[in-house]
């Protein structure tokens, strides 16, 4: 037959790795895997956007889930950190002119626990000083000898008083309101009886007494209130020259220690001024603690907890920059918070509570992040932006936006930001925030794209090797012999549809070796071999192919109606492909048309039930052309159809089915039939090119399972577009098929030649006067074409002349 050398050998259908050209027998002799296989354009950019520091040119890393992109982040910032110097460490404290604000003291490594651990003693020291301060016997002398001091001066002021008072006729007397000056008479109080019986030249003159005595007492008794004064200045005085006595050697010491810290020097400084300002907090409390049955109460005593330093960020044990990978990235856990402690119903917080969040962490290395994770969390992406813009990091409570009382709370001051930030997300993420956030291409300017497949070379055969072998090992898994490599690696180009690519995806691959693995160890052997790489592809196929094994039941039972056998007009088998999750299989759909009268319009059924796709409307307007084209340049097309699948009750997508439909159409026209055993997929363009599909494999092997299930007959097959070739990596049942002629496949490029397969008549080929010979399928379909175009004009012609 003139088909015959479109027919495909079974040396075709796949492709085979070569075990020998590795020079181990067993994965163990191989060395470590360095760097990431295959990604040479993302490891490119990655280095680009890692060696660059200009704001904003932070690094989006995007491509399918299970490709290397977290992994091979990690790998490469671990290796890149450790030739870095170590960020600074940073710490809190306690702001004196505004205690709402904490602010920071940046040092350098390791020398924030040094801080930590010098101001804790210095507390420590404070607590028990101080109070014994105002315990001890020089106070009390000082404090006694001023205040003696000032009684003896007192004592003179009244003692002049009583004295004036004695001789003007009064006395004082001292009394509920005060003291008062009282008119003597031989030696007593004069009564008031005694005061009226006195002439009014006499009372004129006491009152005039009186009068001057009382300013005087009025003066004494300022000049006592100034003496008082003057006491509690000089007591407090006193006090601050004892209690700077005592804490400054304390102070001295650390002060020595960081005297090239200007900001530590500053905050001693404050400190010290502090105490001095709280001597009246700091005396020890001897009032009675009344303690409430089951419930702490807070310590009573002098606090100098505003004094401890909050080592915010400790990076002593690193060895480079930091690398931080963010697992959930809620808005706390980036930015960090203020935390709060409950007491007695009341919340209260303070500079000590304040918690860094990753960013912080990562302050002078490297954040890592999923882009997902970071959309799902409130507030998370918009602050990533903020503090990207402003280069610093702020701590805020973004639970006030929905309070409707604001409360106050602490507001440390910003710390300032350089982080080189790494988003990871799939391509669909990147292309959305490209399009629809104008910052996005601001913040994030280096793209990383992960590809899903690599080249099929010889270098790239060895990588894979290595990968097997690293996986092993790091695993502790039984190692891989050469067979089993070389059989892994095959199953990896199944997984790409490409004999000329790998696939890119090592957590397929990954999980392949740990089931290939397990099930060597379960036989007991030492080493995997190719039967177990087998063994771990069946298992998985068995595990997930419920759905497939309860169609194929459906068609061998007749209830899904699929002829192997016979032939057909109008009728013929397409191919399809169900996608359930992680496994997908192809199964045999029958497709049937008809065609009639009409003005040149395709009727798709799935589409007028709202049961197809936009791809698949596509491909049959497509077949309108096609027939435009080739059969309409000298008449209208007066020509109807519907095109059914048949016992399809769900959605219909993808143009793989347009080849299918055209063959069933020209059947149609032509009045031939078409070989039922023959099934077909593809998809065609308006000039009548078969043009390449996806799921190839799946497909074929789908269609071989129900032609051996309802027996081989040795004129079964396929037709598949000449452009898949290079997707076909069949299994070893098809294979074997093909190679005893009971199952065949056929590689076609145009639709003439697939309606010859089919039909078994040549399709003929136009003249140079533009006419299809006779006997071909064209010259059929083109003559069926004429005659319906004639019978419609005699039709509309009687139409008129009833009119």
């Amino acid at each position: 037959m003139p088909t015959d050398h479109l027919r495909l050998d079974s040396q075709a259908l796949t492709w085979h790795c070569d075990p020998n050209q590795f020079e181990f027998e067993t994965t163990r002799e191989l060395p470590p895997l360095e760097g990431t296989i295959g990604q040479d354009r993302a490891l490119t950019a990655i280095d680009f956007g890692l060696g660059i520091k200009d704001s904003g040119f932070n690094i989006f890393i995007l491509g399918e889930p299970g490709t290397g992109r977290s992994s091979s982040i990690k790998k490469i910032l671990n290796s890149r950190s450790k030739g870095q110097p170590v960020p600074d460490d940073w710490c809190y404290v306690h702001d004196f002119d505004d205690g709402t604000r904490p602010d920071y003291i940046r040092l350098p490594a390791g020398k924030g626990q040094e801080l930590k651990k010098d101001v804790d003693r210095l507390v420590e020291r404070l607590t028990e000083e101080i109070p014994k301060v105002f315990e001890s016997k020089e106070y009390e002398e000082q404090k006694n000898k001023i205040s003696s001091e000032h009684q003896e001066k007192h004592k003179a002021l009244f003692q002049e008083l009583e004295r004036q008072a004695e001789e003007k006729g009064f006395m004082l007397q001292r009394t509920v309101s005060g003291l008062v000056l009282v008119p003597v008479k031989e030696g007593h109080p004069l009564s008031q009886e005694e005061y009226e019986d006195l002439s009014d030249q006499q009372k004129a003159e006491l009152d005039e007494r009186g009068t001057a005595l009382q300013n005087n007492l009025n003066d004494t008794l300022r000049e006592v209130r100034k003496l008082e004064e003057q006491a509690r200045r000089e007591t407090a005085e006193m006090e601050k020259e004892v209690v700077n006595y005592g804490m400054e050697p304390l102070f001295e010491e650390l002060e020595k220690k960081y005297t090239d810290q200007e900001r530590v020097l500053e905050h001693f400084k404050n400190c010290k001024k502090d105490i001095l300002g709280r001597i009246e907090e700091l005396r020890p409390s001897k009032g009675p603690q009344i303690a409430l049955p089951g419930m702490k109460m807070p310590e009573q005593g002098p606090s100098f907890e505003r004094y401890l330093v909050n080592l915010f960020v400790d990076n002593h044990q690193l060895e480079g920059a930091p690398v931080v990978y963010e697992a959930n990235p809620t808005y706390f856990n980036l930015f960090g918070r203020v935390e709060h402690v409950i007491q007695m119903g009341n919340a209260s917080t303070n500079f000590t509570m304040i918690k860094p969040g990753a960013l912080h962490r990562a302050n002078g290395g490297y954040l890592i992040l999923d882009c997902r994770e970071v959309l799902i969390n409130l507030f998370s992406y918009e602050a990533l932006k903020r503090c990207i813009r402003n280069r610093e990091v702020k701590i805020e409570d973004m639970t006030e936006q929905f309070r409707l009382l604001a409360t106050v709370t602490l507001k440390p001051r910003p710390v300032p930001l350089s982080c080189k930030i790494i988003l990871i997300g799939t391509p669909l993420l990147y292309y959305l925030l490209f399009q629809y956030d104008p910052d996005f291409r601001k913040f994030f300017k280096v793209k990383a794209d992960f590809d899903r497949m690599m080249k099929n070379t010889w270098e790239n055969t060895q990588q894979y090797a290595l990968f097997i072998g690293a996986k092993c090992t790091d695993e502790e898994l039984l190692h891989f012999d050469r067979q089993a490599v070389a059989r892994t690696i095959e199953h990896s180009a199944r997984l790409s549809e490409d004999q000329g690519k790998f696939s890119s995806c090592f957590l397929e691959i990954a999980n392949l070796i740990r089931e290939a693995a397990h099930y060597a160890g379960k036989e007991g052997c030492d080493r995997v071999g190719s039967k177990h790489v087998d063994l771990a592809i069946e298992a998985r196929v068995y595990r997930c192919n419920k759905i497939e094994e309860k169609i194929q039941e459906l068609i061998e039972d007749g209830t899904l109606l699929v002829d192997t056998e016979g032939e057909m007009t109008g009728q013929i088998n397409g191919l399809s492909v169900y996608q359930l999750g992680d496994y997908s299989f192809g199964k045999p759909s029958r497709l049937t048309v008809r065609t009639y009268l009409g003005k040149g319009s395709m009727i798709n059924i799935e589409r007028e039930s709202k049961l197809s796709g936009p791809i698949h409307d596509k491909g049959v307007m497509i077949l309108t052309g096609f027939f435009g084209e080739r059969f309409a340049q000298d008449k209208p097309l007066a020509l109807s159809a519907s095109i059914c699948f048949e016992q399809s009750y769900a959605g219909v997508e993808g143009d793989s089915a347009s080849c299918a439909e055209l063959y069933a159409l020209l059947s149609s026209l032509a009045e031939v039939p078409i070989k039922q055993g023959i099934a077909v997929t593809g998809s065609i363009n308006q000039h009548g090119k078969v043009q390449p599909i996806g799921g190839i494999n799946e497909k074929i092997e789908g269609y071989y399972a129900v032609c051996k299930a309802k027996g081989l007959t040795g004129e079964q097959g396929v037709i598949i577009p000449r452009p898949n070739l290079k997707s076909l990596m069949l299994d070893r049942d098809v294979r074997e098929a093909v190679e005893k002629d009971e199952f065949h496949i056929w590689a076609v490029e145009t639709v003439d030649e697939g309606i010859e397969i089919l039909t078994g008549m040549p399709a003929g080929e136009r003249d140079s006067g533009g006419n299809w010979p006779e006997g071909t399928i064209n010259g059929k379909v083109d003559q069926r074409l004429l005659k319906m175009a004639e019978t419609l004009h005699k039709f509309g012609k009687g139409d008129e002349k009833g009119g």
